[in-house]
């Protein structure tokens, strides 16, 4: 293994190249892991819908369209990348707190595979964010991002191959009993949102450690006789409310717009206070990122609440 840059002289013009190839391919990464959990969750919804849904068709029409996949996935990573580090951890705290909240006053509820669904851009800024932290100062930081990027890639190509797959020839698989991932599917497809489940807690469990230590080091601020409360501290006394706006926005439609708008307005308020100017850029660009996800998921939002 060695690293890209090592032989290049230590130019300004080549670092400043090296860090924007850095945030691209972390960007990549994020956005291959929220087409991976799209995929997934398609697969499930479309198994559902086989139950008595009226939005089968719908479904298996997204299943068929890879060109709006790539290009979401495509604009996913240009946000992704554009996003600084210290608005994409508190974009990761914010969630994970309101998310804790939500699951903790509904339980065992029907609404988990539509908190899947809100979670997409959340999920993105946390794998970059954990990403930036874990290598942070590496020496072939750029070669760890690239495989990264592949294998990330690699698994979006499968899922999207297999949630295709599945809305085209599941509905005739299942009755001939002559598919093998058909048939796994027909006995286990019951235990993808634990599997997702699952995945989401140890991604956001890194994420939330990853930023915790970024706000630490950026967001604190300076010590004064008086000092100002830590962002940590508005970001906690804001989850109550988040998760009551969480469980609103599981009723209709255009409430989980409204609860994105809620979401950034917070954080639009909270850096006004201890950010930067660029942050509130990145802020209006995580807004942008939030509406991209829940417009290109909308159809599968339906079938969550329908269900």
């Amino acid at each position: 293994m060695f690293s890209l840059g090592s032989w290049l002289p230590a130019l300004p013009g080549l670092a400043w190249g090296w860090a924007l190839l850095d945030t691209l391919l972390q960007g990549l990464v994020g956005a291959c892991a929220v087409s991976v959990l799209c995929s997934l969750l398609k697969v499930y919804l479309y198994i559902q819908c086989l139950k008595g849904c009226t939005l089968l068709s719908l479904l298996q029409s997204t299943g068929e369209r890879r060109v709006l996949e790539l290009l979401h996935v495509a604009v996913l990573t240009g946000v992704l990348a554009l996003v600084g580090s210290r608005v994409a951890a508190l974009v990761v705290l914010e969630f994970s707190l309101r998310a804790v909240s939500t699951v903790l006053s509904l339980g065992k509820g029907a609404h988990s595979s539509q908190l899947y669904l809100l979670c997409q851009y959340s999920l993105g800024c946390g794998v970059s964010c954990g990403l930036s932290f874990l290598l942070e100062g590496a020496p072939h930081g750029t070669c760890n991002l690239g495989l990264a990027a592949g294998l990330a890639g690699l698994l979006a190509t499968y899922a999207r191959r297999l949630a295709r797959h599945v809305c085209t020839l599941y509905e005739l698989h299942s009755r001939g009993r002559y598919c093998g991932i058909c048939i796994l599917l027909l006995a286990a497809g019951h235990g993808i949102p634990r599997l997702l489940r699952n995945a989401l807690a140890i991604t956001f469990a890194v994420a939330d450690l990853a930023a915790v230590a970024l706000i630490n080091r950026d967001l604190v601020p300076p010590t004064v006789a008086a000092p100002a409360p830590h962002p940590l501290q508005r970001s906690c006394g804001r989850a109550p409310a988040g998760g009551r706006v969480t469980r609103r926005c599981c009723t209709g439609g255009w409430a989980v717009y409204q609860t994105v708008l809620v979401r950034m307005g917070g954080l639009f308020i909270l850096l006004l206070t201890v950010g930067r100017w660029t942050d509130i850029l990145h802020i209006l660009i995580s807004l942008l990122g939030e509406l991209w996800c829940l417009l290109h998921a909308g159809i599968m939002l339906e079938a969550c609440r329908r269900q």
